[in-house]
């Protein structure tokens, strides 16, 4: 058994912070949480102190893509490095990741089940993982592995990472029993362009039939998968809500049409806004990138603040993978900039994401019953949340009530 004296507690289960806490932890999770004044801690406990720290839950990122590390096309087709030297960087990666304080990552495409599996089986250490392997789409949309010059990559048939493309109603439904053939936790679909997509299909461009998204839908909610639907606008966006998506990832124009947004919140669907990621497209994506990002800044904030405002649930997402690693915090901070408090943008990376992803019975808050995960930060986050970013103020970190990382006994 594990006692974790805590000089500041956020749980997650308010805004506010609880002083002086004590955390009783056995067989990976919390059996106890008292102030420590009314405590009873055995005494062949082994007693974490944690009284100079703020205790909050492991940090749960909805929207990464662990296996990217570029958008320039010989990155995109794997033709930079050995596909085993590539694994040791996505194993690299995913312990950089659960040492910054990220315990639990929903994979947005890319990566295949092994790495799930392996980070369970012990080899590697790492976040706990959900993944969807591969985003689906049709002929033309954002799943394709062509080049600008139109040619196919010779290596987009990686059986482990199933090619997304499909078409019509039935092409649909076999793409989705494919991806969770090959393991996907998750069904990932797009509905519309993004700002990275090719020169032609734009944001609020749908090039998908609504009969398709039913049938996507149908088909993972039948499988007994959740759906999570790149959309960023226009028809695309509203089809997608209409069907019943469990979550719409950007979302960057869903403010253009307050009927969504009711919607919305009326069947629980969540909303990832993933601003990092755009801030990269504007500062170093391609010419066309740059400009809609830059342009689609402005309607990225009012999303967020109309979706507050109608009562839907929004929860952090970097899916800036392709552009940086080790730093899934930066989405907090950048939700705190578009009009957070530091309290709610944690509810969005604990509690609220949690419930996104399905497993708001294990995780996401610091009550008894639920799994152990847990920082130590040696700053206060909810004054200042930037303190997360690259894990600059995680000093421990607790999955399933073991320590997997101490920066003050860790050596590199």
């Amino acid at each position: 058994m594990k006692a974790v004296m805590c000089g500041e507690l956020f749980d997650g289960t308010e805004l506010t912070l609880k002083s002086d806490w004590t955390l009783l932890i056995d067989g990976g999770k919390i059996i106890s949480s008292q102030p420590t004044s009314d405590s009873q801690i055995p005494s062949d406990s082994e007693v974490l102190d944690a009284r100079a720290f703020t205790v909050i839950p492991g940090l749960i990122d909805c929207h990464d893509h662990i296996a990217s590390f570029g958008y320039e096309i010989a990155s995109r087709w794997g033709l930079t490095e050995q596909q085993s030297h590539r694994h040791m960087r996505i194993a690299a990666t995913l312990r950089q990741t659960l040492q910054t304080g990220y315990t639990t990552i929903r994979d947005a495409g890319g990566l295949p089940a092994g790495f799930r599996n392996a980070i369970e089986e012990g080899l590697i250490p790492g976040p706990r993982l959900l993944i969807s392997i591969g985003i689906i789409s049709p002929t033309g949309g954002i799943a394709g592995h062509l080049s600008p010059s139109g040619h196919q990559s010779p290596f987009s048939d990686d059986p482990a990472v199933p090619d997304g493309v499909a078409n019509g109603p039935d092409g649909m439904r076999k793409k989705v029993r494919e991806m969770i053939g090959a393991g996907a936790d998750v069904i990932k679909f797009a509905a519309t362009g993004g700002a990275s997509s090719r020169a032609g299909l734009e944001p609020r461009d749908m090039l998908i039939t609504k009969e398709e998204i039913v049938s996507i839908v149908d088909e993972a909610h039948t499988l007994g998968k959740k759906v999570m639907c790149h959309a960023l606008g226009g028809p695309g966006l509203t089809a997608s809500i209409e069907a019943g998506v469990d979550s719409i990832e950007h979302g960057t124009f869903l403010h253009e049409d307050p009927t969504n947004l009711e919607l919305m919140a009326q069947r629980g669907i969540f909303f990832a806004p993933t601003f990092a990621v755009y801030k990269y497209h504007a500062e170093r994506g391609t010419p066309h990138g740059q400009r809609r990002a830059s342009k689609l800044k402005t309607d990225h904030v009012k999303s967020l603040l109309a979706a507050m405002d109608h009562g839907v649930k929004v929860v952090a997402g970097t899916d800036a993978g392709g552009w940086i690693h080790g730093n899934n915090a930066e989405e907090l901070s950048c939700l705190v900039e578009a009009g957070m408090s530091p309290s709610q943008a944690i509810l969005a990376g604990t509690k609220t994401a949690a419930e996104c992803i399905g497993l708001q019975n294990e995780l996401g808050t610091l009550v008894e019953g639920k799994k152990a995960d847990l920082l130590f930060v040696s700053k206060n986050p909810l004054i200042d949340i930037s303190c997360l970013e690259f894990g600059q103020a995680v000093s421990v970190v607790m999955k399933g009530g073991e320590v997997v990382f101490d920066k003050d006994h860790h050596n590199e």
